[in-house]
Protein backbone atom coordinates (compact mmCIF):
# COMPACT_ATOMS: atom_id res chain seq x y z
CA UNK A 1 0.00 0.00 0.00
CA UNK A 2 1.32 3.45 -0.93
CA UNK A 3 2.10 5.75 1.95
CA UNK A 4 1.09 9.40 1.89
CA UNK A 5 4.74 10.42 1.37
CA UNK A 6 5.11 8.07 -1.61
CA UNK A 7 1.94 9.42 -3.18
CA UNK A 8 3.23 12.98 -2.70
CA UNK A 9 6.59 12.04 -4.22
CA UNK A 10 4.91 10.38 -7.20
CA UNK A 11 2.71 13.44 -7.75
CA UNK A 12 5.69 15.76 -7.52
CA UNK A 13 7.63 13.65 -10.03
CA UNK A 14 4.64 13.59 -12.38
CA UNK A 15 4.40 17.40 -12.28
CA UNK A 16 8.16 17.77 -12.80
CA UNK A 17 7.95 15.42 -15.81
CA UNK A 18 5.09 17.49 -17.26
CA UNK A 19 7.23 20.62 -16.96
CA UNK A 20 10.19 18.89 -18.61
CA UNK A 21 7.98 17.56 -21.43
CA UNK A 22 6.65 21.07 -22.10
CA UNK A 23 10.13 22.60 -21.89
CA UNK A 24 11.54 20.07 -24.34
CA UNK A 25 8.68 20.66 -26.76
CA UNK A 26 9.19 24.45 -26.65
CA UNK A 27 13.00 24.23 -26.78
CA UNK A 28 12.73 22.01 -29.87
CA UNK A 29 10.29 24.40 -31.53
CA UNK A 30 11.59 27.85 -30.60
CA UNK A 31 15.11 27.14 -29.35
CA UNK A 32 16.59 27.24 -25.88
CA UNK A 33 17.56 30.93 -25.90
CA UNK A 34 14.12 32.05 -27.12
CA UNK A 35 12.14 30.13 -24.51
CA UNK A 36 11.71 31.35 -20.94
CA UNK A 37 9.98 30.03 -17.82
CA UNK A 38 6.89 32.16 -18.52
CA UNK A 39 6.52 30.44 -21.92
CA UNK A 40 6.69 27.01 -20.28
CA UNK A 41 4.14 28.03 -17.64
CA UNK A 42 1.79 29.44 -20.29
CA UNK A 43 2.04 26.21 -22.31
CA UNK A 44 1.00 24.25 -19.21
CA UNK A 45 -1.71 26.68 -18.15
CA UNK A 46 -0.03 27.48 -14.85
CA UNK A 47 1.81 30.41 -13.28
CA UNK A 48 5.60 30.82 -13.40
CA UNK A 49 5.55 30.66 -9.60
CA UNK A 50 4.24 27.11 -9.86
CA UNK A 51 7.16 26.16 -12.12
CA UNK A 52 9.58 27.54 -9.52
CA UNK A 53 8.14 25.15 -6.94
CA UNK A 54 9.82 22.37 -8.91
CA UNK A 55 12.79 24.06 -10.59
CA UNK A 56 14.75 27.06 -9.26
CA UNK A 57 15.53 28.45 -12.73
CA UNK A 58 15.42 27.87 -16.46
CA UNK A 59 18.96 26.52 -16.16
CA UNK A 60 17.74 23.89 -13.66
CA UNK A 61 15.04 22.83 -16.12
CA UNK A 62 17.63 22.60 -18.86
CA UNK A 63 19.98 20.54 -16.71
CA UNK A 64 17.20 18.13 -15.75
CA UNK A 65 16.26 17.82 -19.40
CA UNK A 66 19.90 17.24 -20.36
CA UNK A 67 20.10 14.53 -17.69
CA UNK A 68 17.03 12.82 -19.13
CA UNK A 69 18.43 12.93 -22.67
CA UNK A 70 21.87 11.71 -21.57
CA UNK A 71 20.27 8.88 -19.58
CA UNK A 72 18.53 7.71 -22.74
CA UNK A 73 21.85 7.84 -24.61
CA UNK A 74 23.57 5.88 -21.86
CA UNK A 75 20.89 3.18 -21.94
CA UNK A 76 21.50 2.78 -25.68
CA UNK A 77 25.24 2.48 -25.03
CA UNK A 78 24.58 -0.06 -22.27
CA UNK A 79 22.42 -2.21 -24.56
CA UNK A 80 25.20 -2.20 -27.15
CA UNK A 81 27.84 -3.09 -24.53
CA UNK A 82 25.77 -6.10 -23.40
CA UNK A 83 25.40 -7.58 -26.90
CA UNK A 84 26.77 -11.07 -27.46
CA UNK A 85 29.32 -10.05 -30.09
CA UNK A 86 33.05 -9.29 -30.00
CA UNK A 87 34.39 -6.40 -27.94
CA UNK A 88 35.81 -4.95 -31.16
CA UNK A 89 32.38 -4.90 -32.78
CA UNK A 90 30.77 -3.38 -29.70
CA UNK A 91 33.35 -0.58 -29.48
CA UNK A 92 33.08 0.15 -33.21
CA UNK A 93 29.28 0.21 -33.11
CA UNK A 94 29.28 2.37 -29.98
CA UNK A 95 31.29 5.16 -31.59
CA UNK A 96 29.53 5.01 -34.96
CA UNK A 97 26.11 5.07 -33.27
CA UNK A 98 27.11 8.06 -31.12
CA UNK A 99 28.36 9.78 -34.28
CA UNK A 100 25.09 9.09 -36.11
CA UNK A 101 22.99 10.41 -33.23
CA UNK A 102 25.10 13.56 -32.94
CA UNK A 103 24.90 14.23 -36.68
CA UNK A 104 21.13 13.75 -36.72
CA UNK A 105 20.74 16.07 -33.76
CA UNK A 106 22.85 18.77 -35.42
CA UNK A 107 21.26 18.58 -38.86
CA UNK A 108 17.65 17.57 -38.15
CA UNK A 109 17.21 18.87 -34.58
CA UNK A 110 19.20 22.11 -34.56
CA UNK A 111 17.32 23.46 -31.56
CA UNK A 112 18.32 20.37 -29.57
CA UNK A 113 21.90 20.89 -30.71
CA UNK A 114 21.74 24.39 -29.22
CA UNK A 115 20.78 22.90 -25.84
CA UNK A 116 23.68 20.44 -25.99
CA UNK A 117 26.19 23.17 -26.85
CA UNK A 118 25.02 25.31 -23.91
CA UNK A 119 25.41 22.34 -21.56
CA UNK A 120 28.95 21.65 -22.80
CA UNK A 121 30.05 25.29 -22.74
CA UNK A 122 28.81 25.75 -19.18
CA UNK A 123 30.52 22.50 -18.12
CA UNK A 124 27.48 21.12 -16.37
CA UNK A 125 28.09 18.24 -13.93
CA UNK A 126 25.49 16.12 -15.77
CA UNK A 127 27.74 16.10 -18.85
CA UNK A 128 30.83 15.16 -16.85
CA UNK A 129 28.89 12.41 -15.07
CA UNK A 130 27.65 11.04 -18.39
CA UNK A 131 31.16 10.92 -19.84
CA UNK A 132 32.44 9.12 -16.75
CA UNK A 133 29.68 6.52 -17.01
CA UNK A 134 30.59 5.94 -20.67
CA UNK A 135 34.28 5.68 -19.81
CA UNK A 136 33.57 3.00 -17.20
CA UNK A 137 31.29 1.14 -19.59
CA UNK A 138 33.90 1.10 -22.35
CA UNK A 139 36.62 0.10 -19.88
CA UNK A 140 34.53 -2.98 -19.06
CA UNK A 141 34.17 -3.83 -22.76
CA UNK A 142 37.93 -3.42 -23.22
CA UNK A 143 38.61 -5.75 -20.26
CA UNK A 144 36.34 -8.33 -21.89
CA UNK A 145 38.27 -7.87 -25.12
CA UNK A 146 41.55 -8.49 -23.29
CA UNK A 147 40.15 -11.64 -21.67
CA UNK A 148 39.03 -12.88 -25.10
CA UNK A 149 42.47 -12.20 -26.62
CA UNK A 150 41.24 -9.42 -28.92
CA UNK A 151 43.26 -6.70 -27.19
CA UNK A 152 46.69 -6.73 -25.57
CA UNK A 153 46.95 -6.61 -21.80
CA UNK A 154 46.92 -3.01 -20.57
CA UNK A 155 45.31 -0.64 -18.05
CA UNK A 156 41.67 -0.82 -19.16
CA UNK A 157 40.71 2.47 -17.49
CA UNK A 158 43.52 4.34 -19.24
CA UNK A 159 42.76 2.54 -22.50
CA UNK A 160 39.12 3.59 -22.27
CA UNK A 161 40.11 7.21 -21.65
CA UNK A 162 42.52 7.17 -24.60
CA UNK A 163 40.02 5.43 -26.91
CA UNK A 164 37.39 8.06 -26.12
CA UNK A 165 39.94 10.84 -26.71
CA UNK A 166 40.99 9.32 -30.03
CA UNK A 167 37.38 9.19 -31.25
CA UNK A 168 35.99 12.34 -29.59
CA UNK A 169 35.94 14.15 -32.94
CA UNK A 170 33.11 11.80 -33.96
CA UNK A 171 30.96 12.41 -30.88
CA UNK A 172 31.56 15.99 -29.70
CA UNK A 173 28.92 18.30 -31.27
CA UNK A 174 31.20 21.31 -31.67
CA UNK A 175 34.09 19.30 -33.08
CA UNK A 176 31.79 17.60 -35.57
CA UNK A 177 30.41 20.98 -36.64
CA UNK A 178 33.93 22.27 -37.25
CA UNK A 179 34.99 19.22 -39.23
CA UNK A 180 31.95 18.59 -41.44
CA UNK A 181 33.56 20.36 -44.39
CA UNK A 182 37.17 19.41 -43.60
CA UNK A 183 38.25 16.92 -46.26
CA UNK A 184 41.50 16.22 -44.40
CA UNK A 185 39.62 14.27 -41.73
CA UNK A 186 39.30 10.54 -42.40
CA UNK A 187 35.99 8.73 -42.51
CA UNK A 188 34.35 7.79 -39.20
CA UNK A 189 35.25 4.17 -39.89
CA UNK A 190 38.92 5.14 -40.43
CA UNK A 191 39.07 6.99 -37.11
CA UNK A 192 37.40 4.17 -35.17
CA UNK A 193 39.74 1.63 -36.72
CA UNK A 194 42.71 3.80 -35.69
CA UNK A 195 41.48 3.72 -32.09
CA UNK A 196 40.89 -0.04 -32.21
CA UNK A 197 44.38 -0.74 -33.60
CA UNK A 198 45.85 1.02 -30.56
CA UNK A 199 44.12 -1.53 -28.32
CA UNK A 200 45.46 -4.57 -30.14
Amino acid sequence: MLTQDKVADATRQENADRILDAAERLFRHYGYSKTNVADIARDLGMSPANIYRFFASKSDIHQALAQRMLDAGYQAALRNAQRDVSATERLRDHVLEQHRITLETMIEEKKVHEMVVVAIEQQWPVVESHLERLRLLLADVIRQGMDAGEFRRQDSDLASECFMSATVILCHPQLIANCLTDTRVGTPEDLVEFGLRALR
